[in-house]
């Protein structure tokens, strides 16, 4: 089977699984009523979304990791590729963090969920022992950064390890704070996998047909998801959700041995991020001033009077644009 039918196939599977399973379980979800609360702190007008189910990030997880073991096995396998294995259980570990958080908010009816330093003390604790996997599976691994359109790489030593800690979750973190509409971080996300897929083939060698099968799963699952998420959202994909996808977004990177390109491509995810500090930094300085009618930088846009299908579309259009700028970059 060729590295592309491959893709082909992992994204087809991947969509029909998550299509079959949020139909079938949205109602399940509705049913418990593990419902999204609405904080008041939130924008008023997204009110009449409370109660509608998530935790739906759960069925492109399916759907990825129904593809895995119809495809990525027999691709693992050929090409003896374990970092398959270490970015998967890297997404499964954040994806188990986000997990939690609402299992706490729904369950236990905490509306905040995990505290601050709870969830960072995994985050942190999870991306120690992925880039340790790395190092361990291959100990020849450069400690180089490499930036866009410069030829050279930044030699980073014994900081390497420091930078990635911190790049790793500060990137996990933006993608889930870009889940604040639907169908903005799945759109979102969409493109920069379509992105990764298209970087995994100019590069080629020998983990094209592992890494295709695993960027296509995650491609058709979002695909099948958006199909329950766009506007108006039948299910929310909740930390469980956005948690995986940041941890995919920057395990994809590093995998293709290039960190950037997840900033550089999912730029959208970082100003998100940008515009909360941004945002909480003006407010203690100037004693109650704001820099943004409302953070992160989505809701600003909404208070101005946009609809949530205008953001999703400029935001999307603006990651596609960065992602074919970080293409070019990699053909210099």
């Amino acid at each position: 089977m060729s590295d592309y039918l491959f893709f082909v196939c992992a994204a087809v599977l991947s969509f029909a699984v998550t299509c079959i399973l949020s139909k079938l379980f949205i109602p399940v979800l509705r049913k418990k009523k593990l419902g999204q609360t609405i904080l008041e702190i939130g924008p008023a007008w997204h009110k009449c979304k409370e109660g509608t189910p998530t935790m739906g990030g759960l069925f492109f997880i399916g759907g990825l990791i129904a593809s895995l073991l119809v495809f990525g096995i027999w691709a693992a396998l050929t090409n003896r590729d374990v970092s398959l294995v270490i970015i998967l259980i890297m997404m499964l570990l954040y994806a188990a963090i986000g997990f939690i958080d609402d299992y706490v908010k729904l369950v236990k009816k905490r509306n905040l969920g995990l505290t601050v330093l709870q969830k960072f003390v995994l985050q942190f604790a999870v991306a120690a022992a992925f880039l340790f996997a790395l190092k361990l599976n291959n100990p020849t691994l450069s400690t180089a950064i490499r930036l866009p359109f410069v030829s050279e790489p930044i030699e980073l030593g014994i900081f390497y390890w420091l930078f990635s800690m911190v790049f790793i979750v500060f990137i996990v973190n933006s993608v889930n704070l870009n889940d604040g509409i639907d169908g903005l971080c799945g759109s979102v996300t969409l493109v920069v996998m379509i992105f990764f897929a298209l970087v995994t083939i100019k590069l080629g060698g020998a983990y094209t047909a592992t890494r295709l099968v695993v960027i296509g799963g995650l491609l058709g699952g979002l695909a099948g998801f958006l199909v329950f998420n766009l506007h108006p959202a039948k299910v929310f994909m909740g930390d469980t959700g956005s948690l995986f996808l940041g941890a995919a977004v920057v395990g994809i990177a590093y995998w293709l041995d290039n960190p950037l390109l997840a900033a550089v491509a999912g730029l959208v995810y970082i100003i998100e991020s940008v515009s909360v500090m941004l945002q909480v930094a003006v407010f203690k300085l100037t004693g109650g001033k704001r820099l943004f009618k409302m953070a992160p930088i989505h809701h600003h846009f909404e208070k101005c009077g946009w609809s949530e299908n205008r953001v999703v579309i400029t935001f999307t259009v603006f990651t596609a644009f960065f992602c074919i700028l970080a293409y070019v970059s990699l053909c210099l």
